[in-house]
């Protein structure tokens, strides 16, 4: 049977286009998305109310660009997946869709009042359709032939990847309350922190089973099963017992899986052009290979693992210069 007559068939099946309406939309939210990223990220005319220390700083700095990169993470890999599927349902659209809203609500600058409510809502909005989302998936796993499966969790749709969408919603919200307030830099490092390491072991327990059906290959596919749970154990040692000593190691650590995001980026753009005819065949090859957006979530994950450290050390730094100030 040829192509076309492939997508004939399944045209009079699901009484959808395929290909053509999906990529256009895909790309038409894309560029919706990085308008909104554009006018979100500008800073207001009027100074914030509350001032900041410049450890806070860049701990807001890192914070922001850790959830705004899980939203763009979501974006992208949610529509090239959701293209793979034809875009057979209109749920389908709400992913990308809140991926970008996400990544802008994620980069703008906290305001207060009505500005401030529609961030907070568009934060738990990411949150709760990201467990909708989890629930569509788990409902597609278990409704194929033989129910919650090995085979079901290799091939059917990803359980953990609405949990990205979760974890940009819950970092933007705890950055945008840590950016409204002074004096609870310790408690928001010590959530920031917990968040972080329960975010790294289900990104790592995702990448393992993907990883594992693809027979780790190559040994550096080993290298996001290994460095982000040592991360997330060190983040959820300091979460419960915060303690200066380990920290650096820590840092060194948490600046080695944002790497990662970044090559492993390129290892998969590497497995596109492994396949048949490479970049030359990108509409096919992008949807066979290796799902190129995923990554960059452990980029995300490594920012808001610096920025808790930061806020911790910035909360353990304030009772000594209260009374710094109070010798004066």
């Amino acid at each position: 049977m040829t192509h076309d007559r492939i997508y004939d068939t399944f045209r009079r099946r699901t009484r959808r286009p395929v290909g053509g309406i999906g990529l256009g939309a895909i790309v038409a939210g894309v560029g919706l998305g990085f308008v909104a990223a554009g006018l979100a990220a500008r800073r207001p005319r009027s100074a914030n109310p509350v001032k900041r220390s410049r450890n806070k700083r860049e701990a807001l700095r890192l914070g922001r660009d850790g959830a705004a990169i899980m939203g763009a993470s979501v974006l992208f890999d949610s529509a090239l997946e959701h293209l793979r599927g034809d875009f057979r349902r209109d749920e389908m659209y709400v992913a990308p869709l809140t991926g970008a809203t996400a990544m802008a609500a994620a980069l703008a600058e906290p305001r207060r009042r009505k500005r401030g409510r529609v961030l907070e809502v568009t934060h738990l909005s990411s949150v709760g359709i990201g467990i909708a989302g989890m629930g569509f998936h788990l409902r597609n796993i278990s409704r194929r032939p033989g129910g919650i499966s090995w085979n079901n969790l290799f091939y059917a749709a990803p359980l953990g990847a609405p949990g990205a969408l979760i974890m940009s919603g819950l970092f933007g919200m705890v950055t945008h309350r840590m950016a409204q307030t002074e004096g609870y830099e310790h408690l928001h490092g010590r959530e920031l922190a917990c968040l972080t390491a329960l975010a790294l072991v289900a990104e790592s327990g995702e990448v393992a089973l993907l990883h594992f059906r693809g027979a780790f290959h190559d040994k550096a596919m080993y290298l996001p099963v290994t460095l982000p749970p040592l991360a997330a154990a060190g983040l959820m040692a300091q979460a419960i017992y915060p303690h200066r000593h380990f920290r650096r190691p820590l840092t060194l650590l948490l600046r080695a899986v944002e790497g990662l995001g970044y090559v492993g980026t390129g290892f998969h753009a590497l497995g596109v052009a492994r396949n048949s005819a490479g970049w030359r065949n990108w509409r096919q090859t992008t949807l066979a290979g290796p799902p190129m957006p995923a990554p960059i979530s452990f980029a995300g994950l490594g920012k808001t693992g610096r920025a808790a450290l930061d806020l911790l050390a910035v909360g353990e730094d304030q009772p000594r210069q209260n009374k710094e100030r109070a010798a004066i």
